[in-house]
């Protein structure tokens, strides 16, 4: 398979995988609820991008893989590039 298809089909894995947790989760990331945190929707992003590299940096896959890490990092950048589009 040659690069530009396994673009392709990483993406389209990203895409499924995004949509699903967004859907398991409610919205929770660009709608929360915010019973605590009253952070603005791009500093949350920006705070649970942290939490990942920071696991991403510990390589401790007690909790979830590296692999895992990653698909929620590229998701929480996705929406964080949403959000910085205005939510377009």
């Amino acid at each position: 398979m040659d690069t530009t298809k396994k673009i392709e089909k990483t993406m389209n894995e990203i895409r499924d995988f995004l949509i699903a947790k967004n859907e398991q989760y409610g919205d929770s990331v660009m709608n929360p609820i915010r019973v605590f945190s009253k952070a603005g929707i791009d500093e949350g992003l920006r705070a649970r991008i942290d939490d990942k590299l920071n696991r991403l940096m510990q390589g401790n896959d007690s909790m979830e893989s590296d692999e895992d890490v990653v698909k929620d990092l590229i998701g929480y950048l996705t929406l964080l590039l949403i959000q910085i589009r205005g939510g377009k």
